[in-house]
């Protein structure tokens, strides 16, 4: 049995303004309209035949993750789910999954390892990688698939082959090498000897437990800690948050591959790309003579090789510039050199030193009941947009810093304000004043759209104290 496990935990730092803290680079829309999370469904069921998924991923993230599934893929797939309370890198996230999927289908079941956030054009040159590797599995190997370098990248870590095995492009791993600088890039480029490393992986169960034991002993007995101490029951399987920090924060590569003796890899050209910068994904726009792309609305005058990307259908305009990355959102706007585009993550650094949302939230926020756009935001009032799904309901709550005025604009809502509940119709109001409970619901079969104007001191979502909450939030 193949289990495919998808993993989706990183910020994608490098893609702000679009990737930010609260929606980060899985969820992303690419020109097809489809983000990269639903391609990463599709690709992992369609070349194991699985209809089991397993996905590690935080908390904040489920409800978003669940409904881009369903969409997807609808629900005759079995979506199993790990929660982390924060990140911890790579290494105990593959322990618990291995946990998992062996309290679920025994320690001779193989694990597909997969990143959410990559793109792979090539399905049918992945699905003979992934076969090459069931086998090279099958015999107590730990496999890791190497992609055949085009450029001389300095964005990617690389592996060095060693000896070749007796599968099709199949080697051993000789060496795992960190990010290079230019020229020692164009070495490995041109030496043959190279291929990127993917962050992909194939093992059986049993195996990557025993190398963890092995060659990682805090990393295996923090897991078993944390797996001793959960609900087992739990869908999703939320991990405890005080046994979790206990383990060390250390990707698979350095707690088991680079010491494992039994490390191999799989080798191939499937269109590859983990999609970690404007650049790479501008070149997936097709471009005009003069090197340009452009996503949404733009104008490019006298200047080559530029990518702009307008995602709230404003105009952007360019005259006389070059190879430049243009981004907007709305509410923030990149603009960068190409070759400079993967120093993005040093702008959120920054955002984050300052504490400033666009760090964390786009205008529109996504949460297990539906989202809210910010139409406005001003010292003395904010305005919302909120699009409740059918059959959802925000917490029972209270603010203490504000006061809040809804008007229904589409769809029918059931309110709750203190100790009276009624329905509230399009072009009908209410009022809440500070300190009071209320809750809005939405009772009926078509989204609830409303207008919010929140008036008072302080308007940070942070003051909402909840009381009772379906999505577990209180």
């Amino acid at each position: 049995m193949l289990i495919p496990v998808i993993m989706s935990g990183g910020a994608g730092t490098r893609l702000w303004p679009v990737s930010r803290r609260a929606h980060p680079k899985p969820f992303m829309r690419l020109a097809d309209n489809e983000t990269l999370m639903e391609k990463t469904l599709a690709r992992a069921l369609a070349v194991t035949g699985a209809n089991t998924v397993l996905t590690v991923t935080s908390r904040d993230y489920y409800f978003l993750t669940r409904d881009e599934y369903l969409k997807k893929c609808g629900e005759d797939i079995n979506y199993d789910f790990i929660l982390e309370p924060f990140g911890r890198n790579t290494a105990p996230a593959i322990a618990l999954a291995a946990l998992r999927v062996q309290s679920q289908f025994g320690g001779q079941t193989k694990m597909l390892v997969m990143p959410a956030d990559h793109l792979i054009a090539d399905l049918d040159a992945f699905k003979a990688a992934v076969d090459t590797a069931i086998e090279l599995a099958d015999e107590g190997n730990l496999v890791t698939f190497g992609i055949d370098p085009t450029h001389a990248e300095t964005g990617y870590g690389y592996l060095r082959q060693g000896a070749e095995l007796g599968f099709k492009n199949s080697f051993q791993v000789a060496e795992f090498v960190e990010k290079p600088k230019q020229e020692k890039a164009e070495e490995y480029l041109s030496s043959g000897d190279y291929r990127w490393n993917s962050g992909m992986f194939m093992f059986r169960v049993n195996d990557i437990l025993q190398a963890l034991a092995s060659n990682s002993p805090d990393v295996y007995n923090s897991a078993m800690d944390v797996w001793a101490a959960l609900d087992p029951e739990g869908e999703p399987l939320e991990l405890p948050a005080e046994e979790f920090t206990h383990c060390p924060s250390i990707s698979i590569d350095y707690a088991v591959m680079e010491q494992a003796d039994n490390c191999v890899m799989v080798s191939g050209d499937f269109g590859w790309s983990d999609i970690g910068s404007w650049k790479a994904i501008g070149e997936l726009y097709e471009s005009d003579e003069a090197g340009n792309r452009i996503r949404g609305k733009g104008i490019l005058i006298d200047s080559r090789n530029c990518f702009i990307q307008s995602d709230e259908g404003r105009m952007v305009a360019a005259i006389g510039v070059n190879n430049l990355v243009i981004i907007d959102t709305g509410d923030a706007v990149l603009v960068s050199d190409t070759e400079h585009s993967q120093e993005v993550k040093q702008v959120v650094s920054q955002l984050n030193l300052q504490d400033h949302e666009s760090a964390i939230f786009h205008k529109t926020v996504h949460r297990p009941w539906g989202s809210f756009t910010i139409l406005e935001d001003a010292t003395d009032c904010k305005v919302k947009r909120l699009t409740v799904k059918p059959g959802q309901v925000l917490s029972l709550q209270r603010h203490q810093q504000r006061s809040e005025h809804w008007t229904v604009v589409e769809g029918v809502a059931k309110v709750r304000v203190g100790d009276d509940e009624f329905l509230l119709k399009a072009n009908q109001s209410t009022y809440i004043p500070a300190n009071t409970m209320h809750r809005l619901e939405n009772p009926g079969a078509e989204d609830v759209h409303l207008i919010e104007v929140q008036t008072g001191g302080y308007f940070g979502e942070d003051d909402i104290e909840r009381f009772e909450d379906v999505y577990g939030r209180t």
